[in-house]
């Protein structure tokens, strides 16, 4: 079993032990996901499923979508509902390797635009491949992707 996966299944059984119903649900959601991309993985040939970081950037989709969906609670006055999402997204940021910040963030991505040749904006796809191969999990690509093209354009 991968570092990620033990990593997911220890915390479910300390949330079990320690009757955190949201942590539990949370987590539960997560292993669900998981799994569904581990069948897909396997009709593709991958008998092994997925990988530690194909599962981070699967936590970074989850995050995605909850930070859309509270956007959409926000809009329609459901603050109870929105405030449910935002505890999901901190129980799933958990499990992601903490982020890099935005001095850190401008390095890579000029070290990536070194390392790639990069010289305009038709370079930009590279780059990003670059960068979600080396910092997968630590990057948010949706913020990113703005700063990369600011360098090449």
């Amino acid at each position: 079993m991968s570092e990620k996966r033990t990593e997911i299944n220890t915390a479910m059984k300390q949330a079990l032990k320690d009757k955190d119903n949201l942590r539990l649900s949370t987590i539960r959601l997560i292993n669900a996901a998981i799994k569904d991309r581990d069948i897909a993985a396997r009709s593709n040939g991958n008998a092994e499923g997925i990988s530690d970081d194909e599962i981070l950037a699967l936590l970074q989709f989850m995050i995605k979508q909850r930070n859309e969906s509270i956007k959409m609670y926000q809009d329609a006055n459901r603050a109870e509902l929105a405030a449910q999402e935002q505890n999901e997204i901190e129980v799933i940021q958990t499990f992601l390797p903490a982020q890099l910040s935005d001095e850190e963030t401008s390095k890579a991505v000029e070290e990536a635009i070194t390392e790639t040749g990069a010289e305009s904006i038709k370079d930009m796809g590279k780059v990003m491949g670059v960068l979600k191969s080396k910092y997968a999990g630590q990057l948010d690509m949706a913020k990113v992707g703005p700063a990369v093209k600011a360098k090449l354009g």
